[in-house]
């Protein structure tokens, strides 16, 4: 037996209010690629819900960028290190290292390729360098990155010989160099009056843009580097953020904070059309544009925009209206959920450090963000009801979801006395919300009012609920049964004082809730059986050792043969219950750490992490 990892579904682009964001897309126009937390994600344009991740960059990444041949991929991260790696890798496998490069004692802000796939600039903000040019193969320094006196913010490298390239910066100067290798030759200081932000040449090497936040556009020629002139002066109202050009070069797209893509006629000399993103007349910096790519080998005209919330806007040459949005999680994944009623399609949801919470559709891995008045700090705990989806936050407030509507519901948030650190809830859709600061664990019904509190010896530190029975799991490693009813005040069944040596971590009842399996903060499950007619739990294993980190999330298959857990220290295991001596392991299932798992009745496993991306398994084999 052994468990495929059969699709990622990826996390949006890391996006910095007033810096720009670097997309870009393969020579055909099949994918994107983007830097995500400390991740790097290539993107299916058509099918979004294929991807690839790659993980081996170990800060924050910043940005990637396909080789013209489409093989390989430069990707960079803020410690200024710079990672060429194999691009065609299939889905679940890891992508082979072809090197990696030390460029600046800093974060690497742009990346460029040449035209025969050999040699990357790398650019951004050093110490004693801006930016430095390297083979791809070997890291041979083949051209120096001088002229700066401020972090460099972009580059290009003409795809035509003579070799030229190109990089702006904070220090309001364009550096023009020729190459190879690349050696200074000019610079021009007194066209942009602000941060210069994006540069690029065109695919026919003819012409040279730079784009900044004055607002202004200036046209240079591609060969020598000489100013042919600005167009549309104080069109956008905004900082431009970036540059992109069609593959015909007779057009390139802008993307700037005033929520505007604009497309431009070189020739015509002015903007051809625009799109507008958020509401008319409304001032939405999640709507500000900090990204574009306009990918080439397309016969459709779509343009990729990137807003700073992380959504990315297809659009398309010629239709005024935005074709598609992408959203999903940006921020690490904290709580997740599963909706998995005979009477809708299953789905998966998603709570983030930052408040989002995303409703992933499992057929087609697509995720749509919930509207509405939502939390506005990290999402702790998630729990579906047979109507509702309920979230709790460190906002201190316990919201309803209207699944249907895919919008928090119009009924006032519960407020929370204290910070909640998880929820679960009863087939009577009662909600049992537990805090680490409060020995106390709250219940209430689905209209607000608290029906009942249960005063414990240890703060609550995991929860679970299996019909009428809740299981509360405590700091001090105690197991408590209550049985949950509107009819009366919540009553304790039994309880199990020492389960292990570590705090209590996740709790999960079996379908039937005869069994509950139990996982602590040292990284051991162990499993018993709950005989209702008695009020007894019993030890059916503690074998369930594999996991060196605190279990996160615990999840059985339908019948309750095998269960699935995730844990800190990044790996998924599956267990059994006919051999609990053995087990399937999968290593770096998730970067930074599992933040749950669900398994459906459907059979399919899905997981999410702290690299804010969710996968979905597939087991093979005899079980």
């Amino acid at each position: 037996m052994s468990l495929k990892n059969v699709s990622i579904y990826a996390a949006l682009p890391s996006t910095t209010r007033g810096q720009p964001t670097q997309l870009s897309a393969d020579l055909k126009g099949e994918r994107i690629a983007y830097a995500s937390n400390k991740s790097i994600f290539l993107r299916s344009i058509d099918n979004p819900s294929l991807s690839t991740q790659y993980a081996s960059h170990t800060t924050a990444t910043t940005v990637a960028r396909f080789s013209p041949s489409g093989y390989y991929v430069a990707s960079g991260d803020v410690a200024g290190t710079v990672r060429v790696w194999d691009s065609k890798a299939p889905v679940g496998e890891t992508p082979t290292t072809k090197g990696e490069y030390f460029i600046i004692s800093g974060r690497i802000n742009d990346i460029a390729w040449d035209g025969d796939s050999q040699r990357v600039i790398a650019v951004g903000d050093g110490k004693q360098r801006y930016g430095h040019c390297i083979t791809a193969d070997s890291g041979n320094s083949v051209g120096e990155i001088t002229g700066h006196s401020a972090q460099v913010n972009s580059v290009s490298i003409r795809q035509q010989r003579p070799l030229r390239a190109a990089t702006v910066g904070d220090d309001k100067s364009l550096v023009f160099y020729h190459g190879a290798p690349f050696k200074f030759n000019t610079s021009i200081r007194d066209k942009h009056a602000n941060f210069i932000y994006g540069v690029a040449f065109s695919p026919d090497g003819s012409n040279l843009v730079s784009v900044g936040g004055d607002k202004k556009i200036w046209l240079y020629d591609g060969k020598t580097g000489d100013v042919k002139g600005s167009i549309g002066d104080d069109v956008h109202k905004g900082s431009i953020f970036g540059v992109s050009w069609a593959s015909d070069s007779r057009k390139f797209v802008t993307a700037s904070a005033d929520r505007t893509v604009k497309i431009w006629d070189v020739e015509a000399n002015k903007a051809v059309q625009s799109w507008s993103m958020g509401e008319e007349g409304s001032i939405g910096i999640p709507d500000q544009q900090v990204g574009i790519v306009w990918p080439s080998g397309r016969s459709d005209g779509t343009i990729i925009s990137l807003s700073l919330s992380g959504n990315l806007n297809y659009l398309a040459e010629g239709n005024p209206n935005i074709t598609r949005t992408l959203t999903g999680p940006q921020k690490s994944i904290t709580a997740t959920a599963a909706s998995d009623s005979s009477t809708s399609a299953p789905t998966f949801y998603t709570g983030s450090y930052d408040g989002r919470l995303c409703a992933w559709d499992t057929t087609t891995g697509t995720a749509s963000s919930i509207s509405g008045n939502g939390h506005s700090n990290i999402i702790s705990g998630l729990t579906c009801t047979h109507n509702h989806v309920y979230s709790t936050s460190w906002d201190d407030t316990l919201r309803a979801v209207d699944p249907n509507a895919s919008t928090y519901t119009g009924t006032p948030p519960i407020k929370l006395t204290s910070q909640p650190t998880s929820l679960t809830a009863t087939s009577d859709s009662l909600l049992l919300v537990g805090s680490a600061q409060s020995t106390q664990v709250n219940v209430f019904e689905p209209s607000g009012d608290e029906l009942g509190t249960m005063t414990l010896k240890s703060p609550a530190t995991a929860l679970a609920a299996g019909g009428s029975t809740a299981a509360i799991g405590c700091a001090n490693s105690s197991l408590h049964l209550y049985s949950i009813s509107t009819s009366r005040a919540p009553k304790l069944l039994t309880t199990y004082d020492k389960v292990s040596a570590a705090a209590l971590s996740s709790l999960a009842f079996s379908p039937s809730g005869n069994l509950l399996a139990v996982g602590d903060a040292s990284g051991k499950i162990s499993v018993f059986r709950f005989t209702s007619s008695s009020n007894t739990l019993e030890q059916v294993t503690n074998r369930w050792t594999g996991h060196t980190g605190r279990v996160t999330s615990v999840a059985w298959n339908p019948d309750e043969s095998l269960a699935i857990s995730g844990s800190l220290d990044t790996n998924l295991h599956i267990w059994s219950m006919a051999d609990p001596g053995k087990r399937v392991k999968i290593s770096n299932a998730h970067k930074e750490g599992v933040a749950g798992v669900a398994w459906l009745k459907d059979g399919k496993i899905f997981s999410a992490g702290a690299e804010a991306a969710v996968k979905g398994w597939k087991i093979e084999g005899k079980i």
